[in-house]
Protein backbone atom coordinates (compact mmCIF):
# COMPACT_ATOMS: atom_id res chain seq x y z
CA UNK A 1 0.00 0.00 0.00
CA UNK A 2 1.36 3.29 -0.62
CA UNK A 3 1.67 6.00 1.81
CA UNK A 4 0.41 9.50 1.10
CA UNK A 5 2.64 12.12 0.07
CA UNK A 6 4.07 14.16 3.13
CA UNK A 7 3.22 17.47 3.95
CA UNK A 8 6.14 19.62 4.50
CA UNK A 9 4.10 22.57 5.40
CA UNK A 10 2.48 20.46 8.65
CA UNK A 11 6.45 19.69 8.93
CA UNK A 12 6.29 15.99 7.64
CA UNK A 13 8.88 14.19 6.44
CA UNK A 14 9.35 10.53 4.64
CA UNK A 15 11.31 8.13 5.49
CA UNK A 16 12.02 4.56 4.85
CA UNK A 17 12.18 2.32 7.87
CA UNK A 18 12.37 -1.31 8.05
CA UNK A 19 11.91 -1.24 4.25
CA UNK A 20 8.70 0.21 4.48
CA UNK A 21 7.77 4.02 3.78
CA UNK A 22 6.63 5.71 6.68
CA UNK A 23 5.89 9.87 7.48
CA UNK A 24 7.01 11.14 10.53
CA UNK A 25 5.78 14.45 12.22
CA UNK A 26 6.60 16.46 15.32
CA UNK A 27 3.20 17.02 16.57
CA UNK A 28 2.98 19.35 19.62
CA UNK A 29 1.71 16.27 21.17
CA UNK A 30 5.03 14.88 20.01
CA UNK A 31 7.01 17.67 21.09
CA UNK A 32 5.76 17.71 24.76
CA UNK A 33 6.96 14.10 24.72
CA UNK A 34 10.08 14.92 23.27
CA UNK A 35 10.28 17.35 26.30
CA UNK A 36 9.95 15.18 29.28
CA UNK A 37 12.29 12.46 27.46
CA UNK A 38 15.03 14.75 26.74
CA UNK A 39 14.61 16.74 30.27
CA UNK A 40 14.10 19.64 28.34
CA UNK A 41 12.07 22.57 29.86
CA UNK A 42 10.01 23.87 27.37
CA UNK A 43 10.24 23.68 23.67
CA UNK A 44 12.40 26.61 23.84
CA UNK A 45 15.06 24.45 25.68
CA UNK A 46 14.17 22.16 23.34
CA UNK A 47 15.07 23.89 20.31
CA UNK A 48 18.34 24.50 21.53
CA UNK A 49 19.16 21.35 22.53
CA UNK A 50 18.92 20.31 18.76
CA UNK A 51 20.68 23.49 17.96
CA UNK A 52 23.83 22.23 19.40
CA UNK A 53 24.23 19.77 16.44
CA UNK A 54 25.04 16.92 18.68
CA UNK A 55 22.47 14.20 19.19
CA UNK A 56 23.32 10.63 21.08
CA UNK A 57 21.70 8.04 19.47
CA UNK A 58 19.30 7.64 22.76
CA UNK A 59 18.31 11.03 21.55
CA UNK A 60 17.63 9.87 17.83
CA UNK A 61 15.50 6.85 19.00
CA UNK A 62 13.19 9.17 20.84
CA UNK A 63 13.15 11.82 18.40
CA UNK A 64 12.38 8.98 15.61
CA UNK A 65 9.77 7.04 17.75
CA UNK A 66 8.25 10.59 18.35
CA UNK A 67 7.90 11.52 15.08
CA UNK A 68 6.22 8.06 14.12
CA UNK A 69 3.71 8.85 17.14
CA UNK A 70 2.67 11.99 15.48
CA UNK A 71 2.41 10.51 11.98
CA UNK A 72 -0.25 8.09 14.06
CA UNK A 73 1.87 4.92 14.59
CA UNK A 74 1.68 3.27 17.44
CA UNK A 75 5.31 2.38 18.13
CA UNK A 76 7.31 2.23 21.08
CA UNK A 77 11.01 3.42 21.54
CA UNK A 78 12.13 -0.16 21.70
CA UNK A 79 10.56 -1.04 18.49
CA UNK A 80 12.45 2.21 16.72
CA UNK A 81 16.04 1.21 18.53
CA UNK A 82 15.49 -2.08 16.53
CA UNK A 83 14.49 -0.31 13.28
CA UNK A 84 17.05 -0.53 10.03
CA UNK A 85 16.92 2.39 7.44
CA UNK A 86 19.43 2.95 4.09
CA UNK A 87 22.87 4.38 5.23
CA UNK A 88 22.78 2.93 8.80
CA UNK A 89 23.66 5.50 11.49
CA UNK A 90 24.01 8.01 8.69
CA UNK A 91 20.92 7.73 7.93
CA UNK A 92 19.16 7.83 10.94
CA UNK A 93 21.08 10.94 11.79
CA UNK A 94 19.81 12.45 8.41
CA UNK A 95 16.16 11.51 9.26
CA UNK A 96 16.91 13.24 12.58
CA UNK A 97 17.96 16.40 11.00
CA UNK A 98 15.67 16.61 8.20
CA UNK A 99 12.63 15.97 10.76
CA UNK A 100 14.15 18.94 13.16
CA UNK A 101 14.39 21.26 10.28
CA UNK A 102 10.93 20.53 9.14
CA UNK A 103 9.57 20.95 12.39
CA UNK A 104 12.26 23.96 13.62
CA UNK A 105 13.37 25.57 10.51
CA UNK A 106 17.18 26.50 10.37
CA UNK A 107 19.27 24.88 12.98
CA UNK A 108 21.72 27.02 13.54
CA UNK A 109 25.67 26.04 13.57
CA UNK A 110 24.48 23.11 11.65
CA UNK A 111 25.23 22.18 7.71
CA UNK A 112 29.18 23.12 8.76
CA UNK A 113 31.88 20.69 7.59
CA UNK A 114 31.30 17.34 8.73
CA UNK A 115 27.49 17.26 9.21
CA UNK A 116 25.80 13.93 7.88
CA UNK A 117 22.76 15.20 6.40
CA UNK A 118 22.60 17.96 2.99
CA UNK A 119 21.42 21.15 3.26
CA UNK A 120 21.47 23.84 6.30
CA UNK A 121 19.88 22.42 8.71
CA UNK A 122 20.70 19.17 9.75
CA UNK A 123 22.42 18.25 12.80
CA UNK A 124 25.11 16.36 13.74
CA UNK A 125 24.94 12.68 15.38
CA UNK A 126 26.51 12.17 18.17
Amino acid sequence: MAQAPVNRHRGEIAAELDGRPRRLVLTLGALAELEGALGASDLMALAERFSRGRLSARDAVAILAAGLRGAGEEVSDAEVARMTTPGGAAGFARLVGELIAATFGTVPGAGEPGGVASGPTAPQAG
